[in-house]
């Protein structure tokens, strides 16, 4: 029998669960800088829009504790669902295991808080008792420290859940650069969340492809003006 985890994710064998990217969740990490954090799952997020992804996301006790979704993640999905919990193990909500099941694919993106606590429960239980193959998305979650987030990735890993990062997962399922019905949603994810490889594609944009560069409003681009011969 072939091992399925060989099978390279795409846009038609996976689907997204987003665990609990809430502020309260968010304020107990210190294993990611929390902004690099929260921009890691809005791009996450945008690329599973692009590849028209089936999305779940869940969260636990907002108005007791957690606080809601970043409305930066909500704008990605306007108008979507949030499957509201009390359980810390996504797992355990039933509302949860229909939507994963509603979405028939087997393979699992996995983008949560905590790592060591609503990751690792969700993703031994939904391998486990759902038979579901789990990537876990490292730099979209985070853990309390970084030994936290650390082992509980070891653990998960030593389970048989796949560790991926967020633009692994986007350039897995961009695949080949000749999907031009993506490429320029692709290209502007990374422009827009992937740092020193975003520039790179700026840089590469205006000065390889000779890209006019653009102004911002108000903003005049001038070209340089020759120092008169005296």
């Amino acid at each position: 029998m072939s091992n399925p985890k060989l099978e390279v994710l795409t846009p038609q064998n996976s689907q997204l669960i987003i665990i609990d990217h809430q502020p309260q969740m968010a304020f107990g990490v210190q294993s990611i800088d929390r902004q690099v954090l929260k921009n890691n799952v809005v791009a996450l997020a945008k690329s599973a829009v692009v590849f028209n992804i089936p999305t779940t996301i869940t969260t636990v006790e907002s108005e007791s504790f957690s606080g809601y979704t970043y409305p930066e993640l909500l704008d990605v999905f306007p108008g979507k669902p949030i499957l509201e919990r009390t359980s810390m193990n996504s797992w355990d909500d039933q509302k949860v295991r229909d939507a994963l099941a509603a979405n028939g694919r087997k393979k699992v993106v996995v983008a949560g808080l905590w790592t060591e606590v609503c990751n690792t429960t969700f993703a031994l239980c939904a391998m486990l008792e759902g038979d579901y193959e789990i990537y876990m998305v490292a730099d979209a979650s985070g853990g309390t420290t970084k030994e936290a987030h650390d082992y509980a990735m070891q653990r998960m890993i030593q389970a048989g859940v796949v560790p991926v990062t967020w633009q692994q997962v986007l350039l897995e399922w961009q695949r080949d650069w000749k999907n031009r019905d993506t490429y320029d949603a692709v290209t502007k994810i990374a422009k827009e969340h992937s740092g020193a490889y975003g520039m790179g594609v700026d840089y590469a944009y205006t000065m390889v492809h000779k890209t006019p560069q653009r102004a911002q409003p108000g903003h005049e681009v001038l070209a340089p003006v020759a120092a008169p011969i005296r």
